[in-house]
């Protein structure tokens, strides 16, 4: 049978994992990394890089990259690069062909078939985006599973025979989520998600970042605009200022010039305490989804039995200290944070595709939003349209069916329009059009003929509406299918056919090609006589590969390799791994 992968696709970071006998199992990179940076760009030669080769540039040529393009999935927004313009469900479909190539290597045969994750409060638009992204990188999305449902199942997959309720806090790069999820008898059953859509460890960065040039006398968003190469190489600085205060009470951040080169000398000691406070107002945006999601679930945080952190913003002690003081005990992260929501994506890909290894388990998923219709309301004789009315509320276990009876609001009227809203708000217009259609053949009669209207919600994000004139029995349906309001048919052919015409690097060549991204990078942080040094090296490397001997190769980058690990420290791996 043809394997199904698991992929994480994440904000800062994503992974692709696949189940065996003995459990789900990263499946590395070309570089040998567990993961690999959502960053693109397009190097001056015009050709793509993607990954940590993407992250090195980013630093040295800000405007040849992009990153947190996940935060625009569903939206209009362009980015341009090389030359072109690319979509996010482009640039989230790079990613993705990616890690496809990662498990075609690891296969040895094409894979193409997987299950994605995306954060629980994703809406439908962007979960559509999703798909395109899939679509783009020649993947079919078997399943897209919310990102804590995910988290909980690879859980749930080591400890499927303890009955408990666990919460799972899920705060990443770039996105918070919270699901209450119960474990029993080899179930697992998510009983409510919530979350915010921009969240995560990169705010914290980006805050840092400002503190730190605000202390020099620089304006985080002027420096943005007027200075772009310093405020790239202040964000790295400040990345890894973060990670290092996590296991240090001070971290010294290197203040770059105007150019991003790190050779003014200046630097400023940051405490552990001064980052709390900084970002301690970020991070208070995580307890309104905590009560939401208890409440949907009609649970007090004293009967949570076990609080699990996901997400590499978890590792921050502030973060750890905050959820403690939340629910009075400790929260536990017996799996890697970075990875276990890719592990978990695996072993749903194994329910997808009926692997023995969890033939056992079975995991129920909830509506992460409440679904509705459109309806007018009379007040005092005045008829006012524009008020929601749920069928399918929030948190309801999927797959479900639900009936709601409306009816006509004037005499002889034989026709109404069902318009089909996501959200929470009490007033359509705050909320998202799913879609709509009309229903005609209504008796003529007086107001107050009767339509029920039945929606009906599966596991894959299906949704069919059925309204039936209950007169006539008269039944008219509307699906609104995965692929339905994102990118048409001919829009995902166009952007595979341009995805084909890109210039790309060979896998093969990824080591080498990230190597030199690095060293570039590197260069630009060194005094004047280890520059020369690195510049002899860089121009020996460069001439071994012009050569095609692979001895040669292996001398020089050997010798760059001893010398980038001497010269540049890095809180995290280089290949994409965290410390």
């Amino acid at each position: 049978m043809d394997p199904i992968i698991g992929i994480d696709l994440g904000t800062t970071n994503s992974a692709v994992a696949h189940l065996t006998p003995d459990g789900p199992q990263i499946i590395p990179n070309a570089i040998g990394g567990r993961l690999t940076p959502s960053v693109v760009g397009v190097d001056e030669s015009g050709t793509v890089v993607v990954g940590a080769a993407a992250r090195e540039l980013q630093v040295i040529r800000p405007d040849l990259c992009t990153a947190l393009f996940k935060r625009s999935m569903g939206t209009e927004r362009q980015v341009a690069l090389g030359g072109r313009t690319f979509s996010p469900e482009e640039l989230s479909g790079l990613v993705l062909r990616s890690l496809k190539a990662d498990a075609d290597a690891f296969f040895g045969k094409p894979v193409t078939r997987a299950v994605i994750t995306v954060p629980a409060y994703f809406n439908d638009r962007q979960r559509k985006a999703t798909l395109a992204a899939a679509k783009i990188a020649g993947l079919t999305a078997e399943r897209i599973l919310n990102e804590p449902t995910a988290a909980a199942i690879a859980y749930g997959f080591h400890d499927s025979r303890v009955d408990k309720t666990v919460l799972v806090f899920d705060l990443g790069g770039g996105t918070f989520d919270v699901s209450v999820v119960e474990l029993f008898e080899g179930t697992l059953e998510v009983r409510a998600s919530a979350g915010e859509a921009i969240l995560g460890g990169e705010d914290f960065t980006r805050t840092l970042a400002a503190r730190v040039l605000e202390s020099v006398g620089l304006q985080f968003e002027r420096a943005e605009a007027t200075t772009p190469l310093l405020v790239a190489r202040m964000i790295q600085q400040c990345e890894r200022a973060k990670c290092a205060l996590s296991r240090e009470p001070t971290a010294v951040v290197r203040v770059p010039d105007a150019n991003g080169e790190l050779t003014t000398g200046r630097e400023v000691t940051v405490t552990r305490e001064q980052l709390d406070a900084w970002v301690s107002p970020i991070l208070a945006r995580i307890e309104l989804p905590i009560r939401r999601a208890l409440a949907d679930a009609k649970l007090t945080r004293d009967k949570v039995s076990e609080v699990i952190l996901v997400g590499g913003a978890t590792r921050m002690p502030l973060v750890v200290s905050r959820v403690k003081e939340l629910f009075g005990k400790n929260p536990h992260q017996r799996l890697n944070p970075d990875e276990v929501v890719a592990l978990g994506a695996a072993v749903q890909a194994g329910l997808v595709g009926r692997a023995a290894a969890v033939e056992d388990l079975v995991v129920t998923d909830v509506a992460p939003f409440t679904l509705g219709v459109a309806i007018s309301k009379d007040f005092g004789g005045d008829q006012r349209d524009g008020y929601f009315s749920p069928i399918i509320d929030r948190n309801t276990t999927i797959p479900v069916s639900r009936v709601s009876r409306y009816a006509t609001v004037r005499a002889n009227q034989t026709t109404i329009s069902v318009q089909i809203y996501q959200g929470e708000s009490r007033r359509v217009e705050e909320n998202l059009l799913l879609g709509e259609f009309d229903v005609d053949g209504i008796p003529h009669g007086p107001a107050g003929q009767a339509v029920d209207i039945r929606f009906t919600y599966d596991l894959n994000g299906v949704l069919e509406v059925e309204a039936m004139v209950v007169a006539t029995k008269r039944i008219v349906t509307h699906i609104i299918a995965r692929h339905a309001k994102g990118l048409s048919d001919a829009q995902i052919r166009k952007a595979v056919a341009d995805m084909k015409k890109l210039k790309t690097h060979p896998r093969e060549e990824a080591v080498n090609r990230f190597l030199l991204t690095r060293a570039e990078r590197v260069f630009k942080e060194l005094p004047s006589d280890l520059r020369r040094d690195l510049s002899d090296l860089m121009d020996g490397f460069e001439t071994a590969l012009e050569s095609r001997n692979p001895e040669t190769i292996d001398q020089f980058r050997q010798s760059l390799e001893i010398f980038l690990s001497l010269h540049d420290p890095q809180d995290n791996d280089p290949s994409g791994n965290p410390a």
